[in-house]
């Protein structure tokens, strides 16, 4: 069978980490030709959704972890599923990507996850439908009504809705001489939405990934701790991984979002959970 993966250039990633990598290594070993492409190489002629996809070997050495060979134009539907594993940013061009990827559905493609989930679920956005297991949150543009949403909670964490690996993730206390300047800076005064939420500070013990398939979690997650002096968990940020089993209250939370995510076409998701 064959495997499509849709990936930041792959001298880029860091095979020592990345979850696409892990993936590529598991369904080779278990016999899958692996080809990779990113984005800006999905196209539609014609009636057909087609991409200049790359043949890829893959080995477990994380440094020497990758062969890529020429590309062949293929149509999406060819391969036996298409996994959309592209970072953020989620700008227009990325959405586009997911509206070529929709298309290539409709032809008879398997995309994991699906494109129209992809969109509807941006990954900071996407707690808003789940406020039941969140810490108080804001998302606004508005300067004021962050500056009061930090003074009602006194300690909050601001982050722009389209980063990733703690890129741009500001702590900030009530009496911070610097809030003002940090509030003007990660909302571009007052043109880009942010997120606030009152910082929770079981994130000493690290962040817990957990990872759902098909709705269900596996049984363990991996549990990102900070390194000294810092308050981003991310293992881009310097976060230490260590794997640790699910809590009762881990397991509340994946089967009680699992099960929503699953039904609207989230095959693959990471849930980022701090404390119980």
């Amino acid at each position: 069978m064959e495997f499509a993966f849709i990936v930041d250039p792959v001298h880029l990633l860091k095979a020592y980490k990345d979850t696409s990598v892990a993936m590529m290594r598991a369904l080779q070993s278990r016999g899958g030709s692996l080809f990779v492409l990113d984005q800006t190489e999905i196209f539609w002629r014609d009636g057909e959704t087609l991409a200049r996809a790359h043949p890829l070997t893959v080995a477990d050495d994380h440094h020497d972890w990758h062969r890529v060979g020429d590309s062949v134009v293929r149509p999406l539907a060819s391969f036996a599923a298409v996994l959309m594993r592209k970072d953020p940013p989620f700008d227009m061009e990325y959405v586009y990507s997911t509206y070529l990827l929709e298309l290539a559905e409709s032809e008879g493609a398997k995309v994991i996850n699906r494109p129209r989930a992809i969109r509807d679920y941006n990954e900071k956005m996407a707690i808003a439908r789940f406020p039941e297991f969140t810490a108080p949150t804001l998302v606004t543009r508005d300067a004021e009504l962050i500056s009061a949403f930090i003074d009602e909670h006194r300690d909050v964490i601001l982050k722009p809705l389209d980063g990733m690996g703690g890129a741009s993730v500001f702590r900030v206390k009530n009496d911070d001489l610097n809030r003002n300047v940090i509030i003007e800076t990660i909302g571009c005064l007052g043109a880009r939405s942010v997120m606030a939420q009152r910082f929770i500070p079981e994130i000493v013990d690290g962040d817990k990934r957990i990872v759902l398939i098909d709705g269900e979690p596996a049984p363990f997650s991996l549990a990102r701790i900070p390194k000294a002096g810092e308050t981003r968990g991310n293992l881009a940020a310097g976060g230490r991984g260590v794997a640790q089993p699910l809590t009762p209250r881990d397991r509340e939370i994946a089967e009680g979002v699992g099960r929503r995510l699953a039904a609207d076409g989230l095959f693959v998701v990471g849930l980022d959970v701090i404390g119980d």
